[in-house]
């Protein structure tokens, strides 16, 4: 099975994630959105399985940096952009694993998606 972890490197989470792979014997590819952007076309592909409302870490400082005008009444288009705009906003970890879309690291939920 094809694994891509998509996220911030020096991420705690990113980091969980990597620990739990590795510990697991998963081997993954990582796609660092502060070396290699936000790829836009994923972004949209993971809203419309998720919802971008679960894409959001709305209780991370990021977030709460962004003007209050820019995030109200917000729909799917201007809040994929608004992820795009500020990567540090996208809750971590991604992982895409098959057909499988985990958003946010839980241990039990990836031992579901891997089958430990």
């Amino acid at each position: 099975m094809k694994v891509t972890v998509y996220g911030i490197r020096n991420c705690d989470t990113i980091k969980k994630t990597f620990a739990w792979l590795d510990q697991h014997g998963v081997e993954y590819r990582f796609h660092d959105y502060k070396r290699e952007g936000v790829p836009s076309e994923r972004l949209a592909a993971w809203a419309k399985v998720v919802g971008w409302e679960r894409l959001a870490n709305r209780r991370g400082p990021t977030w709460r940096k962004i003007p209050e005008h820019a995030k109200t009444g917000l729909d799917q288009a201007r809040a994929l952009k608004l992820l795009e705009a500020n990567s540090s906003a996208i809750k971590r970890p991604v992982v895409e694993c098959g057909k499988k879309l985990l958003v946010g690291f839980d241990a039990d939920e990836f031992d579901r998606a891997f089958d430990q």
